[in-house]
């Protein structure tokens, strides 16, 4: 019995070497995945898409992931549909409706050799700290982006009041 288990621990430590780790690249960072290069720009968090009656409102919020792919190969390929996982394992699928998406890179998307594509996909996730998940042009080969939790978009856009001149000292006045 002994022997067994070590005659299957010595197959198995030399059997062929897959590499199941997959690469964690950060924001900005060049990704090749097969023929596919892609590199992720910047996320953005939006509570709603478009305006007035129109505007779409999501289940939790939009999350918008700006990227480019590039085909490195010989044919035309077709880049797959990515996904958000979050620190516990959970997927979400990117949405197929680009409705109102600024820049939506399309939910098919097709690359001729040497060309690119970039845009935005969108996700409708809760707000946290989530991973992308990259594969080649043939759903394998998987890398991964970090994408930090932040909520720039969320700021707004404060205009400072023209005409008058900034206060330099808040001070009170001193009484003699």
């Amino acid at each position: 019995m002994l022997l067994a288990v070590a005659a299957l621990a010595f197959l198995n430590s030399c059997g062929g070497s897959k590499d199941t780790e997959v690469k964690v690249y950060d924001l900005g960072s060049r990704v090749e995945t097969g023929h596919l290069i892609y590199t992720v720009f910047e996320t953005q968090w939006l509570p709603q898409i478009g305006a007035g009656d129109t505007a779409r409102v999501p289940k939790n919020r939009f999350f918008l992931v700006r990227l480019s792919a590039v085909n490195s190969g010989s044919e035309d390929l077709m880049v797959p549909n990515l996904t958000l996982e979050d620190d516990q394992g959970h997927a979400l699928e990117e949405l197929s409706d680009g409705d109102q998406v600024p820049q939506w890179l399309g939910y098919i998307r097709k690359v001729r050799p040497a060309d690119s594509i970039s845009g935005n996909i969108v996700f409708d996730a809760e707000p946290r700290h989530y991973r992308l998940r990259l594969t080649d042009e043939n759903g394998e080969k998987p890398a991964i982006v970090d994408l930090p939790l932040n909520f720039n978009a969320d700021t707004p856009q404060v205009s400072v009041p023209t005409g008058a001149a900034p206060a330099t000292d808040f001070r009170a006045p001193v009484k003699k």
